[in-house]
């Protein structure tokens, strides 16, 4: 009897500890989340000497992540998709792409209530077009 109590101890134990590793590497990666995204800024480039094409840029923060395709025509942003956005409510942030071809700047206001989607996506456009 004392065997079985030995053993179920252990295995209760064990399952306490694997749960605690799980939490704190939950908890580790939320904090590194969060500094990725608050550490965000944007540089002002200039659209007018990107040269026209289609331009590919993604940005990912481990929870929520972009992939974007920006179209530049005669010094301009004229079309921005959105390929890919994880997130976890920041859906609504997807309209950020008309605001910032509207302004013609990257550096836009976030989508109320999903500010960090929207610095993510930025991120992404900025990605997309300094690379070039």
């Amino acid at each position: 009897m004392a065997k079985k109590k030995r053993v179920m101890i252990f295995i209760v134990v064990g399952i306490i500890v694997v749960v605690l590793v799980f939490f704190l590497n939950y908890m580790i990666r939320v904090n590194n989340y969060q500094k990725d995204v608050s550490s965000m800024t944007f540089s002002n480039i200039d659209i007018s000497k990107i040269a026209d094409g289609t331009y590919i840029g993604e940005c990912n923060v481990d929870f929520i992540y972009a992939k974007v395709e920006v179209t530049v025509m005669d010094g301009a942003m004229t079309k921005i998709d959105l390929l890919e956005h994880k997130n976890e409510k920041g859906a609504s942030a997807e309209i950020i792409t008309d605001d910032i071809i509207q302004h013609q700047q990257i550096d836009v206001d976030a989508i109320s209530g999903a500010t960090n989607s929207s610095k993510v996506i930025k991120m992404a456009v900025e990605n997309a077009l300094s690379t070039k």
